[in-house]
Formats: C-alpha cells, sequence, structure tokens
C-alpha cells in the first residue's frame, strides 16, 4: 500500500479520530481544572460515592495504579478526598468535595458539546446506522482481545 493511500484506510481514519477527540476533551476538561481520564472518576462518584480505589479501578476499566496516581492528583486539586474504611483501615474509600460535587453540570454540559461537536451534520437516522456501525465494530474488538465492553 502506497503511503498515501494509508491515510484513507479505515484503521488510520478512526485511530485519527480517537485522537482528535482526545484532543478535544483535554482541551475542552482543561477549562475547569481536570485531565482527559478524571471526568469518568467523577461521573463514578456521583452516582456513588465510598467507593474504594479497586472498584473505581475495577469500573473504570484501568489498573489500581492508575487510579492511585489519579486519585492523588484529583486529590491535589481539590475534586475528591480518600477517607479510611470506617471497618477496615487498609481500605480507602473516595467522596467527592464541594469542587467535585460543583464541577458536575460543566462536565455534563463539556460531554454534551462534545457529542455536538464530533456527531454535527448527521442526521438522528444517520447517527443510528453509524452506531450500528460502532457496536459492530466493538463487538470484533472484543472478540479479538477477550475484553468485556464499558459499562
Amino acid at each position: 500500500m502506497q503511503k498515501q493511500d494509508q491515510a484513507e484506510t479505515l484503521d488510520f481514519i478512526l485511530a485519527n479520530i480517537c485522537h482528535l477527540h482526545h484532543t478535544r476533551a483535554h482541551r475542552l476538561f482543561e477549562e475547569v481544572g481536570l485531565y482527559r481520564g478524571q471526568p469518568p472518576v467523577l461521573m463514578a462518584l456521583w452516582e456513588q460515592e465510598g467507593l474504594t480505589q479497586t472498584e473505581l479501578a475495577e469500573q473504570l476499566h484501568i489498573t489500581p495504579a492508575t487510579v492511585t496516581r489519579m486519585l492523588q492528583r484529583m486529590e491535589r486539586t481539590g475534586f475528591i478526598q480518600r477517607q479510611p474504611d470506617p471497618l477496615d483501615q487498609r481500605i480507602s474509600r473516595v467522596y467527592l468535595t464541594e469542587a467535585g460535587t460543583a464541577v458536575q453540570s460543566q462536565v455534563e454540559a463539556m460531554w454534551k458539546t462534545m457529542e455536538t461537536e464530533t456527531f454535527g451534520g448527521l442526521s438522528g437516522d444517520e447517527q443510528e446506522i453509524l452506531r450500528g456501525y460502532l457496536l459492530r465494530i466493538r463487538k470484533n474488538l472484543q472478540v479479538a482481545t477477550g475484553e468485556e465492553s464499558w459499562k
């Protein structure tokens, strides 16, 4: 395959879309002091506070070490606080601070902005067709990797 043709392969286009989506999300979330991976942590805690670091790692499909680093940073910036479990001091539970709760509407608005910008210009029918294609692609990759889909 010639080099100029590579930029038009579906795999290359998908990788480029993922990169651009990541870049846009980083820029948006940076406005409120968050890094790209942190909003999912907040979303999990908005749904249920007091999760352990292990539970967060499982929900977010990331390693416990990654969660630890992420929570350290979020604690320093004042979005969360960790407290020892009252029954087992070896376990740390994660809670939102006032700042972590206050940023919810902004983060949700940013996710809506991302969706509008990403899928703007596609009709409802086109979005449903795209959803079907993406679900099939995800299934193909799940079979290839043996991983489950995210909730």
